[in-house]
């Protein structure tokens, strides 16, 4: 006689498609992407990036068209990086401040075409400067806190003066996250959100990022003494927690899949929206993969992204945002 089995089989609910969808414990729709693009001069403009197989860099009139791509694809926001034409490179990162640069320009045509898409604007001095750093470099090549976080207040209130909906500090400056949150105020900028990369890590997954903003080859010396090390996860903890006092509404965890850890960390401890940014060299190694034969491209891309999903996060910078969203939509 058989041994009686015991009466739970866990496979039991995964026999059937209509019962996986039913019992699935977390979500993924096109409402939980933000599409980053890249902006270029010129107009009907679309420069492939070699080391980005898939993104192009796109003029203004054409960021249009991927604005209303993603609005009738359901993904909610987009957040702009400038390709910054060289004479416009200086030690100060002034460009930033022009309130007709391109990613003025983009912002408001973004606005004026397609309103109901949630423009992001990343705040930091890296696609304007002409040494490649997120803020002003001191004779010892040291970049100096304070009179950064000054520029970045002017830069964030020029891109909320545009029509920015979400302004996201991408540089780890200490204490620019109240700053910018008081002259949005004063600017009378009740409901601009501040989404700050709270826990940036110096990685080196950025350099394709590099090569579409036009800073790769610019860049003396590294990061790290503003970007996080890799070795720490309390001191994400602590950056969160001190960004979120000065009045952020969200924060972001950078890179994305190597820091899972983190955002599942920061995502226990606050109970706030966070969100991850699937960096540039996470997106080109899904498609060396792919093109490598490696993995088909369809099921990594929604494997990744419901892994950030099921960390903790409320919603993903990728590359793949609008591949995914047709994928979601079938």
């Amino acid at each position: 006689m058989t041994a009686a089995y015991p009466a739970l089989r866990l496979r039991r609910t995964r026999a059937s498609a209509w019962s996986r969808r039913m019992h699935a414990e977390t979500v993924l729709t096109p409402a939980d992407l933000i599409w980053p693009l890249f902006i270029v001069e010129g107009e009907g403009v679309e420069q492939p990036i070699a080391s980005l197989p898939g993104v192009s860099r796109w003029s203004v009139d054409q960021i249009v068209a991927r604005a209303r791509e993603a609005r009738d694809l359901g993904i909610p926001c987009v957040a702009l990086f400038p390709y910054t034409p060289a004479h416009l490179r200086t030690e100060d990162g002034r460009e930033a401040l022009n309130p007709d640069n391109l990613m003025c320009r983009a912002t408001r045509a973004i606005k004026d075409a397609v309103p109901e898409v949630g423009v992001l604007t990343d705040v930091a001095l890296d696609p304007y400067t002409s040494h490649g750093h997120d803020g002003l470099v001191d004779a010892a090549g040291y970049v100096v806190n304070d009179t950064t976080a000054d520029l970045l207040i002017h830069q964030a209130v020029n891109q909320a003066r545009a029509g920015a909906d979400v302004i996201a500090p991408s540089d780890m400056m200490d204490g620019r996250i109240g700053m910018i949150r008081a002259a949005l105020e004063g600017e009378g900028a009740h409901n601009v959100q501040i989404m700050s990369y709270a826990a940036k890590y110096a990685s080196g997954f950025y350099g394709p990022f590099r090569d579409a903003v036009g800073s790769r080859g610019l860049l003396k010396g590294d990061k790290k003494t503003y970007q996080m090390d890799a070795a720490n996860s309390e001191e994400a903890l602590r950056e969160v927690a001190l960004d979120l006092a000065e009045g952020a509404d969200s924060v972001m965890v950078k890179p994305g899949l190597p820091y899972l850890d983190i955002i599942l960390r920061v995502k226990q401890r606050f109970e706030v929206p966070v969100f991850a940014y699937q960096v540039s060299g996470e997106y080109a190694m899904l498609e060396a993969s792919v093109a490598a034969g490696a993995g088909e491209r369809d099921a990594l891309v929604l494997e990744t992204l419901m892994a950030f999903k099921r960390a903790g996060c409320s919603g993903v910078l990728t590359y793949h945002a609008a591949h995914a969203a047709r994928l979601l939509n079938a």
